[in-house]
């Protein structure tokens, strides 16, 4: 997207992408810029501490996080940044996405991520410019419109 980042997607693996691409579509239809990048909490750390330490400086006012199985990325996201973070867990074929849902809700006190539902990529989009929209009246009207359509549908 040509205008500055909003919104920031981190994603632990390149898997997560066909899911996260609800995401992305609803962040596009409500005209809403975005960065998005992959990076494990596991694998890459000083990626994710980077990425995360320098969002706000970036222009970011909101981040979300997806991740599978352990799915500790937004918790270490959370750790580096002040900005709020909405978790979307990924459905695993271990345990169906419950791991990844467990552990993006259960953050210790201090350290908040929202979480959406599991494989809730849409939902986050929707949040986030929700989010946006408590302060930027633009989003907030985007959101309106939004719900008015779902209310006609």
């Amino acid at each position: 997207m040509a205008d500055q980042p909003l919104v920031g997607i981190i994603m632990g693996s390149k898997s997560d992408l066909p899911v996260m691409e609800a995401c992305t579509a609803q962040l596009e239809e409500f005209g809403v810029p975005y960065e998005l990048v992959i990076a494990s909490a596991h694998r890459n750390p000083d990626k994710v501490h980077e990425w995360a330490g320098s969002a706000a400086d970036r222009g970011l006012k909101v981040i979300i996080a997806a991740a599978g199985k352990a799915a500790h990325l937004g918790g270490v996201v959370a750790a580096f940044t002040s900005l709020p973070i909405i978790g979307v867990p990924m459905k695993t074929s271990d345990l169906g996405g419950m791991d990844s849902l467990l552990s993006m809700v259960q953050m210790p006190s201090g350290v908040p991520v929202a979480c959406v539902a599991i494989n809730g990529a849409k939902n986050a989009a929707i949040y986030a410019t929700q989010i946006l929209g408590a302060t930027m009246p633009e989003y907030h009207d985007k959101i309106a419109e939004f719900k008015r359509q779902m209310a006609e549908a």
